[in-house]
């Protein structure tokens, strides 16, 4: 694959972006941590040696260093895209990622145009990779397609539409979003003559199922992967860690920010936190009269760069110290490669308790949630009980599936492809009623 002539580019933009003081750091050998995107901050903490400053690019374990293992279905080559970019481009052109349009993030689509859904979500997840992949030497184009196909299956509601579901299937082999993505591009995309689901790369296929990192699979989840040589037991590749990461980063700093901008929580509410506390004191340095829609944009673009390079200094040090040369060396290291170090995971983990009590279990988000979780559940009774009402090709495939678990599980696939929108029309349709949620 090849490669791109990144850091010049980026040389001259931290030049023109940071003027003397990062010109200065450059001349010691030490750039900084400027902005690896728009929405990023220039790093003003003493600056550090660059993320693998010394590697060759690609690194050794980067994927693009050997061929790629190819896809279940042979294809010619794309004679003007890399097979990652090819993947790349089928996850943006799928119906499953415009639907994301208006799927939850947190709060539903109706209650402003301002906060996340999860197609924004999936987009700021997909800048957040490439700019560590960026850093760490890797493929940014399969990291980007990871990142942009994480939450293909995630159905209406966010969590809570994924709980209702996985309480409906639990005799039938529960539901999980990561799960269902895997389900999206593997068998429900149906577009193309030769096959069903978007017949995408292993590398791409392993960095969906390690989503979580290794483990046990759920009975389902093995019978999709069964026969692709996937073992449950070792790590996804580094391009896989990086997209499960920018996961990590995107939502948290921008559940974050949704929250601050619908007054959930307030600024001075982060003081007290290790993360936020000292990025927060910066922020109210820059000028006295700094309006509160720009002092929560000035914190989280610094708690975005904070996070990121990081991970990219940890990820160096790991890759040092195990001696990592190859993309399979990776998968069988004694730990993930990409990872935050333990002072930021300590403040993470205080961070996310903060936003559990203080915004996920908020009266105003877990009043609309649970209203959410009862009309998924319903739809789901409905569907079950009276297959008729399922729309006409889903309504065949039902009569078709053979038994109880593969009846259950296509109404599931239906549910979960759902948008929140098509989700409440339909229960208007079949109860005659709004959802609590809207009333």
């Amino acid at each position: 694959m090849r490669e791109r002539p990144l850091r010049a580019a980026a040389t001259r933009r931290r030049r023109a972006t940071l003027g003397k003081s990062a010109t200065e750091k450059e001349k010691a050998g030490t750039p900084g941590a400027s902005s690896a995107s728009e929405g990023h901050a220039p790093h003003a903490r003493p600056a550090e040696p660059a993320p693998l400053a010394r590697q060759p690019r690609p690194a050794p374990y980067a994927a693009s260093r050997v061929p790629s293992r190819g896809r279940v279905h042979a294809e010619p080559d794309c004679p003007t895209r890399t097979p990652f970019q090819r993947d790349r481009d089928r996850i943006v052109h799928s119906s499953a990622f415009r639907r994301l349009t208006y799927k939850t993030q947190v709060f539903l689509y109706h209650e402003g145009d301002h906060y996340r859904t999860r197609l924004t979500h999936s987009l700021e997840v997909a800048q957040i990779a490439r700019s560590l992949a960026r850093l760490l030497a890797l493929d940014e184009d399969l990291a980007e397609a990871i990142a942009l196909a994480h939450d293909l299956g995630h159905p209406p509601f966010g969590h809570a539409g994924e709980r209702a579901l996985d309480k409906a299937m639990a005799e039938f082999g529960g539901f999980d979003h990561n799960a269902q993505s895997l389900r999206v591009v593997m068998l429900l995309e149906r577009r193309y003559a030769a096959f069903d689901g978007l017949n995408l790369t292993f590398e791409t296929l392993e960095g969906l199922l390690k989503h979580n990192g290794p483990g046990a699979w759920s009975s389902s989840l093995a019978e999709l992967v069964s026969g692709l040589d996937f073992s449950p037991t070792l790590h996804g590749g580094a391009e896989a860690q990086v997209a499960a990461l920018a996961d990590d980063i995107a939502y948290n700093n921008h559940d974050l920010d949704d929250a601050l901008r619908a007054r959930l929580i307030e600024l001075e509410m982060l003081e007290g936190l290790a993360l936020t506390a000292p990025l927060l004191e910066e922020v109210r340095g820059l000028r006295d009269d700094l309006d509160g829609a720009r002092a929560i944009y000035e914190l989280n673009r610094r708690l975005i760069t904070t996070m990121i390079m990081d991970a990219a200094r940890e990820s160096e040090r790991r890759a040092c110290s195990w001696r990592l040369e190859s993309p399979e060396a990776v998968r069988t290291a004694p730990g993930p490669l990409v990872a935050f170090s333990e002072p930021l995971v300590a403040g993470l983990d205080e961070l996310r308790r903060f936003l559990y009590q203080r915004v996920y279990r908020h009266e105003r988000v877990m009043r609309v949630m649970s209203a959410a979780e009862k009309a998924t559940q319903r739809l789901f009774e409905r569907y079950w009980q009276e297959p008729e009402a399922l729309p006409g090709e889903w309504r065949r495939l039902a009569a078709a599936s053979g038994d109880d678990r593969a009846r259950a599980r296509t109404i599931a696939d239906f549910i979960a492809g759902m948008t929140d929108r098509y989700a409440i029309q339909e229960y208007e349709r079949l109860f005659d009623a709004r959802p609590e949620l809207l009333v």
